[in-house]
This record gives C-alpha cells, structure tokens and sequence, in this order.
C-alpha cells in the first residue's frame, strides 16, 4: 500500500470542536460537518431534527452538508427552519444539485435557497458525479456549470465543488475537464474510510491530486452508512479519527440523534493526528475485508446512486449533445 499523506496538524481547537481552512478559500469550517440526509430519516420529527441541527451549531460544528434531492426536500427544508433565529450566520451552509442542464440546475439552485431560507449559498456542489459523461454534460455548452457560474456572479453562491462516490477515476476526470475548461474547483467531496484505502481508493488516487491544487477535501461515508461497523473490525470512533488524519478539511458524517452528536463531539475531543505506524496498524485489520468492496456498497451497488434510480432529476442532454444526434436518430 502506498503511503496516504497525512495532516500535518488536527487543527485549531476551540470549545469541543476542531476547526480547519477549506483548502485555497481561507474559510475556517468544523472539522467535523454534519449530514444533512439523516436530520429527515428514521422516524425523526420536523421538531426533533430542527433541535438536533441547533445542537450541534451550539457545540460548534459550524459545516452543514445538504442536497436538493434529500428526502424530497425535506432535509433542505428542515435544516432551513433550523437556521433561523440567527443561526444561518454562524454556519458555513452546502448543498448539492443534481441538473446536468442549465435549466434545470438553474431551477434546482433557486429550489434550494427558497427552502434554505437563505439568499446565498456558501457552496453549491455538482452531486453524483458517479458516470464518466457527468463531466463533459456539467461543462458542455449550455450544461450545468454556466447556471452555477451565473448564480456565483449574482452572489447566490461563494463557492463551487462536485461530490461522487462511486470510482476514483471519475473523480480524476472530472478534474481533468475543469482544468481543460480554466476552471479550479473550490472543494471536492469523496468517500474517505478505512475499507477505502484498500479499494478502489479515492484516498490513494484523488487525494494527492486535491492536495496539490490546495482544493478543500470533504470527507464523507466515514462508516459507510453504518456498514462499516458491521464489519466489527473497528469502532465508530477509529472510523472518524482515521478520516480526521487524512488531508480534510471536513469529515461529514450523519448524525440522527443525540447519541451520535455526543459521539462526534467525543471523536473531535479526543483526536490526535495518527502516525503512519498507527495508520497502517488500522489499515492491517480491514485490509482482508475491503478487497472485494462488500462494505462499500456504493462503490460496488447502484443503493445509493439515487440519480440512477431518478435520472429525471438531471435533466435531457445538453444543447451540446442534442447537435451531435444526425436528424431523426
């Protein structure tokens, strides 16, 4: 296995969280960010979850990940209410679009900061960028990447980013076209855990690629929804620290109830960078179990490809692709 860079510190430390720099943009964001898919799920109120987001806000985690297409809405929804009464002014706020047009990105975006409840978005990310033509649809002529560069200019959004999670090469590729089109992104989101460093590895491949744009890493799938754990080779709290020792800037991770809150708090406590010594002591415990990707399951199943399930929710071709179709094809 090649070496995975590490941190070179665990951060600033204030209260009971750790805060560090999103990459280039010199924003300072929790560490730790909490998920916005569970604050709608499992049996949780409009009440309880709007409690829970205030909770964290009040223990510092100050990075919130959403997307428009989380529980029809309802994430974004709930999470909008939760930031009124002067909470929306202390969190860094992201979500996700799932439009490959520009009309529909266009009209995804205004969807999102009308149930956000916000004129701005801090940051807008591509989501599911999970298929090798994600890329090239994003920044065709007429694509996504105009709406979401036209909404920046109108100052309804800071910053831009993509997430996926199905191949690091994708991820690789959608960098590649980026860079041929002059653009840099602010952020890119990945699966980052313990099972990822022998598998398919966007610790191993994207990474360094991040690193060396100085573009801001967002951890997520630490515990791979919870299937992780199921493998008992390690605990909730290794899962998080080993993402935490990596090069993120945030590690997202969904928390449902109070419990889990606590725990992502204790994990922020308690974290030391690991050394390499200790980083290949864990690794060596899921080595054996990752190989065949059985506890990535998004790596290696359309579950969580919710895009495929509704491909309406990115739109027809682009302008672009519609040319290249000779005349009644």
């Amino acid at each position: 296995m090649n070496q995975i860079p590490l941190t070179s510190s665990a951060g600033t430390r204030k209260g009971d969280m750790l805060y560090r720099v999103l990459g280039r943009t010199g924003e300072q964001v929790s560490a730790i960010g909490m998920g916005g898919f569970h604050i709608a799920q499992h049996g949780l109120t409009e009440k309880q979850s709007i409690r829970l987001v205030r909770a964290a806000v009040d223990r510092g985690i100050t990075f919130m990940d959403n997307s428009w297409d989380y529980n029809e809405g309802q994430s974004e929804l709930r999470m909008g209410k939760a930031l009124q009464d002067g909470y929306r002014h202390q969190v860094f706020l992201m979500t996700k679009i799932d439009g490959r047009t520009k009309e529909v990105a266009r009209r995804q975006i205004e969807t999102c900061l009308e149930r956000l409840q916000t004129d701005h978005i801090d940051l807008m990310q591509h989501h599911e960028v999970i298929r090798f033509d994600d890329p090239d649809r994003i920044f065709a002529e007429g694509g996504a990447m105009e709406a979401v560069l036209d909404a920046q200019k109108a100052g309804k959004i800071r910053y831009i980013g993509f997430t996926g999670h199905k191949d690091p090469q994708i991820h690789l590729y959608m960098l590649k076209v980026a860079g041929d089109h002059g653009f840099r992104f602010d952020a890119v989101q990945m699966p980052l855990n313990v099972m990822d460093a022998h598998y398919r590895s966007f610790a191993q491949m994207v990474l360094p690629e991040l690193v060396k744009q100085d573009i801001g890493v967002l951890g997520m799938k630490a515990m791979g929804d919870g299937v992780i754990l199921k493998s008992k080779s390690v605990s909730a709290t290794e899962c998080l620290h080993y993402a935490l020792s990596l090069p993120t800037s945030v590690v997202i991770t969904g928390i449902d109830k109070q419990e889990v809150l606590d725990q992502a708090f204790e994990a922020a406590n308690s974290f030391q960078p690991m050394k390499q010594e200790q980083l290949a002591q864990l690794l060596s415990k899921t080595k054996e179990l990752a190989m065949d990707g059985t506890y990535e399951l998004f790596k290696t199943s359309s579950h969580f490809d919710s895009t495929a399930q509704h491909p309406d929710w990115l739109g027809g071709d682009t302008p672009k692709v519609r040319n290249l179709a000779p005349p009644g094809a």
